[in-house]
C-alpha cells in the first residue's frame, strides 16, 4: 500500500501504514457514500483507533480498515446502532453475522442496500421478489414503495418488497400494511427533529454526526419495534 500522500512529505510515516485519504479510497469501492468526516466520526466512537505521527496526522493500520469495513458492512446490511456493531467488534469470537434485531428474517446476502444502485422497472422488481406486478402496484398506492422520477425502483423498494413476499406466503396483503407507513412517517419526522441539533450546515463534521445519530435512531426504533412486539405477544400468550 503507498505510503503517504502528499500533505505528510515533511510528516514522520508510521512504518506499515496509510493515512485517512488513502483509507478513504479504499473505502469507497465498496461504500461509496463514505467521507473523511464519518471515518472521523467512527473514531471518535472508539470504534477504530488510528496512530498518529507526532505532528498529529492520522496513520491507519490494515487492521484499522479491516475494522472499518466490518462496522460499515454492519451498518449498511444490517442497519445495527453502533452500540451493538461496537459489542460485536469487542467479542472477535462470536459468529461474524449478526442476527438482524428486525427479525426479519432477510440475510445480509439476500440484496445489500447500499451496496449499489437498484435500477428496477415494476416488472424486475416483481420478478426478482416472487411478487405478482399488481401487488408492486398496490404496495405503490398505499405509499409503502414508490418510483423515482424516471420510474425506476431502487433497492429500498427491493428491500420492503422482499419482505413483503415473504409476508405474502402467511396470507397478508398490501391493505394490511397501510399502518406501516403512517408510522414510518410519524417516526421519520421524530428522528428529524431529534436529530436537528446536531446539523451545523458549516460543519461538514457536524452534518456527518447528525447523519449518524439519524441512522443510530433508526436502529434503534427497528429494535424498539421488534421489543414490544415480542413483549405483546408473550403477553398475550401467544408466544
Amino acid at each position: 500500500m503507498p505510503s503517504g500522500n502528499s500533505g505528510e512529505r515533511n510528516t514522520p510515516i508510521v512504518v506499515g501504514t496509510i493515512s485517512i485519504g488513502e483509507v478513504l479510497s479504499l473505502l469507497r469501492k465498496e461504500f461509496p457514500d463514505v467521507t473523511i468526516s464519518k471515518i472521523r466520526f467512527l473514531e471518535t466512537e472508539g470504534l477504530v483507533t488510528p496512530e498518529r505521527t507526532p505532528t498529529g496526522y492520522r496513520r491507519f493500520t490494515e487492521y484499522d480498515l479491516e475494522q472499518l469495513r466490518k462496522v460499515l458492512t454492519l451498518q449498511r446490511d444490517q442497519y445495527l446502532p453502533l452500540k451493538v456493531i461496537r459489542e460485536h467488534l469487542e467479542n472477535p469470537s462470536e459468529p461474524e453475522t449478526v442476527t438482524p434485531t428486525a427479525g426479519t428474517g432477510m440475510r445480509a446476502d439476500d440484496f445489500r442496500p447500499g451496496a449499489g444502485k437498484v435500477r428496477m422497472t415494476r416488472g424486475e422488481l416483481a420478478e426478482a421478489t416472487d411478487l405478482p406486478e399488481a401487488t408492486v402496484a398496490s404496495l405503490e398506492s398505499f405509499g409503502l414503495v414508490w418510483a423515482n422520477p424516471t420510474g425506476h425502483y431502487d433497492e429500498d423498494a427491493l428491500a420492503i418488497c422482499s419482505v413483503v413476499s415473504r409476508l405474502s406466503e402467511f396470507g397478508v396483503e398490501p391493505r394490511h400494511l397501510k399502518s406501516f407507513r403512517v408510522v414510518a412517517d410519524r417516526e421519520s419526522g421524530l428522528v428529524e427533529q431529534i436529530a436537528t441539533p446536531f446539523s451545523q450546515p458549516r460543519d461538514k463534521d457536524a452534518r456527518a454526526r447528525a447523519q449518524e445519530v439519524i441512522r443510530e435512531l433508526a436502529a434503534l426504533f427497528v429494535q424498539l419495534h421488534a421489543a414490544l412486539l415480542r413483549a405483546e405477544l408473550v403477553r398475550g400468550g401467544k408466544a
